[in-house]
């Protein structure tokens, strides 16, 4: 197996080589070794946090860092971003892992699955779709996700051991876990989170907080509260490459699962590389990035490492720090293998409640307060997307969450749009005196009524889609009985889906059965080409499909039988 430091190092060179167009100069390549630096101090305690979480090791945390995290920069798409595990890829994973911990390998055999997957929409572009998520469910997500964590690490916090089967199965054995109570846990515990919290912000970029809190947490243990759990050892060598599960049955299984790794994956990647964007104020290739990450799952799986997506946290460290490109992630990848190697085999001395402290930290950072601070003044339909999404990640699965909170905000943005759009629509009676041209002074009253309107008018203004489309009959049908010839214009409509234009086909119907003429005008664009690809105007006669309102006008009068003056 290549060594990873060679394969960090080659990495660095390809990226230096790459970059001709971003004139990489000295000053560009300090801002990368000081973003390195900081981004690779940052992952690692939170990495080591998180291999725990998921129910593997802190090695399995750190592996995936180091995986993840150089692919992602060498093949990436996003100038200084950092990946690696994240909360929410973990809390998917620890899901994994309590379901095959009968064998690991299927877990893996997943892993190596949801890179696939990823890589797969990164080749079909899939990835500009995935940032529509709507801001609700991102936030009700996010917010479950750091809740989840609170509640799996608890009893570590407390001393006691990580209930297997999530957070469910923890809050079954909320009172057994003071059966395992260590007073001395709680204390580094809440020493850890209070370094965290406390520890001011301007000195971030020089000293990351969730490294003092780890320094301060473990000399606690090791000097003073020796009897808190630790960690124990862990390899200090590179990870071995191990086959993954090629029985039929396994893969079948593993499509669901993989699939709720993928997904969480590239949004969780995809909103850090728009925070990366706003940082950088360039703009990322979505794409390339989902496609990179997947490279690096892929390899993850085959080195049992835990997998992972943008990190946040570290991409936000090192944009600061002065990392402008992908050489401070293939360092901070570098900088993470020279760490394991070296000072590995101090990482067992680590207490458990150190980690749970920063996990907690991360999890508060983790939750979305901006919007929970304000759900007071939120729009209800948001606020009931938002909690919906909330609780189906905690009591149910991520992919459930995700998938019912995206109907929902459809549902709700429906409704919205279904609004906006009937107050688009103009349904108005054509005075004869009007539209046929008639006045006060013409003696043949016979043929023209000065004061009747046998022409209507529904005019469709603006955009229709489905969100209308249920409704446009109900508002329009009645209008069409009441006149003897009615014109439908087009000429201000911009665009038309699908169900709208079959809408306007039922419209053309209902008027054949009042035996009220149709009159078309104003059909083109996008809404012309729906409604011709569809035969919608099957019944209506091509004279009657007219571009102006004098054509439209004549020919209402031929259809009326009047003798235009």
């Amino acid at each position: 197996m290549p060594s990873l430091i060679h394969m960090a190092a080659a990495g660095a060179r390809t990226a230096v080589a790459s970059l001709p167009s971003l004139r990489y100069s000295l000053q560009s390549l300090r801002g990368d070794i000081l973003g390195g630096i900081t981004a690779a101090v940052v992952s690692l305690p939170v990495a080591l946090a998180f291999g725990l979480a998921a129910g593997l090791s802190p090695a399995a945390g750190i592996y995936g860092a180091i995986s993840v995290g150089f692919f992602a920069a060498v093949f990436g798409g996003t100038r200084g971003l950092i990946s690696g595990p994240t909360g929410s890829m973990t809390v998917a994973m620890a899901v994994i892992v309590a379901a095959h911990s009968d064998n690991i390998a299927e877990a893996f055999t997943i892993v190596i699955m949801a890179g696939l997957i990823q890589m797969m929409f990164g080749l079909l572009r899939i990835g500009r779709y995935i940032t529509y998520t709507p801001y609700s469910v991102i936030s009700g997500f996010m917010t479950g996700v750091g809740v989840i964590i609170i509640l799996v690490q608890t009893p570590p916090f407390l001393g006691a051991p990580i209930a297997a089967g999530g957070p469910m199965a923890t809050l079954g054995n909320f009172s057994g876990m003071f059966n395992d109570f260590e007073a001395s846990a709680l204390a580094i515990a809440i020493a850890t989170v209070a370094m965290a919290m406390l520890w001011p912000s301007r000195y971030d970029k020089y000293l990351p907080s969730t490294l003092i809190a780890l320094v301060v947490g473990t000399a606690m243990g090791v000097l003073w509260l020796t009897d808190a759990p630790t960690i124990g050892s862990i390899p200090t060598d590179l990870p071995s490459f191990h086959l993954p599960e090629t029985d039929l049955g396994v893969l079948v299984r593993a499509v669901e699962p993989a699939l709720v790794i993928a997904l969480v994956g590239s949004v969780d990647t995809l909103l850090t590389a728009l925070v990366g964007d706003s940082m950088t104020r360039t703009r990322n290739d979505p794409s390339r990035e989902l496609l990179a990450q997947g490279i690096g799952n892929v390899f993850t799986g085959f080195i049992r490492g835990l997998p992972g997506s943008g990190a946040t946290p570290s991409t936000v460290a090192n944009i600061q720090a002065g990392g402008a490109t992908l050489v401070s992630g293939v360092l901070a990848v570098a900088i993470l293998v020279v760490m394991i190697l070296a000072l590995g085999e101090y990482v067992g001395l680590i207490p458990n409640a150190v980690l749970a402290g920063i996990l907690v930290k991360v999890a508060l950072d983790t939750i979305d307060w901006r919007f929970v601070t304000r759900m007071h003044r939120v729009q209800r339909e948001h606020l009931a997307v938002m909690l919906l999404t909330f609780g189906l990640t905690v009591f149910l699965d991520l992919v459930a969450a995700v998938a019912v909170g995206m109907i929902a905000a459809a549902v709700t943005s429906a409704r919205q749009f279904e609004r906006l759009e009937l107050d688009s629509v103009v349904s108005v009676p054509l005075l004869d005196r009007g539209f046929l041209g008639a006045n006060d002074d013409d003696e043949d009253e016979e043929e023209i009524d000065l004061y009747s309107a046998r022409v209507g008018l529904v005019a469709l203004r603006g955009t229709f889609t489905v969100a209308s489309s249920s409704k446009l009959i109900d508002t329009i049908g009645g209008d069409i009985r009441d006149h003897e010839v009615v014109i439908l214009d087009f000429s201000d409509t911009i665009y038309m889906d699908d169900s709208a234009a079959l809408v306007v086909e039922q419209l053309v119907d209902t008027a054949k059965t009042q035996d009220t003429p149709c009159i078309v005008m104003g059909l083109s664009g996008t809404p012309a080409q729906n409604l011709h690809a569809l035969d919608v105007l099957k019944r209506v006669p091509a004279d009657r499909i007219v571009g102006t309102w004098d054509e439209a006008r004549e020919t209402a009068l031929g259809l009326l039988g009047i003798k235009e003056a």
